[in-house]
């Protein structure tokens, strides 16, 4: 049904199916559904977002309806601030203090018995070893920082 290869423009074809005036509420949620059910929920972007790359195609705003719907969502997940910007490893120092935080919220998810909280806590640190990983073999980076990421992706194991 739908001919988009990528994401955006399965957005913006969605958009254009529903052929109306103006953005809002509904029209984004009826865009979150097609991209759900299409390149599964993870690939759902923010209300923020999908206004923002509409608007640029041309479609006209319902700023309020947008934000309060952003806001909404936002409020949903509360993991959101608990994981905000917690991977950090530019040095060792930076790194020791990601995974004390992350060993941190592990130890509180399992006392509280969180399965969605370990198993978001399991993804971060694995994305945190593979973001190490693919610097450490990105021969544009210096080799002492290439060296260090080899071990920070190592202590992510």
């Amino acid at each position: 049904m739908w001919n988009a290869r990528t994401k955006n423009e399965l957005i913006i074809e969605v958009w254009e199916k529903l052929d109306c005036e103006s953005i809002g509420e509904r029209e984004i949620e009826a865009i979150e559904l097609v991209v759900s059910e299409k390149l599964g929920s993870s690939a759902v972007e923010s209300p923020m977002i999908i206004a923002r790359l509409l608007a640029d195609e041309g479609a006209e705003l319902r700023h309020a309806e947008i934000m309060e719907l952003d806001v909404k969502r936002r409020l949903e997940s509360p993991y959101d601030a608990m994981f905000r910007n917690i991977l950090k490893f530019s040095d060792f120092k930076q790194t020791l203090r990601s995974l004390r935080r992350l060993e941190n919220l592990r130890k509180k998810f399992v006392a509280e018995d969180d399965r969605e909280g370990l198993r978001l806590m399991r993804e971060i640190a694995l994305k945190g070893k593979q973001r190490a990983q693919m610097i450490s073999k990105n021969e544009k980076v210096a080799p002492d920082k290439r060296a260090q990421k080899v071990e920070i992706a190592e202590w992510f194991t």
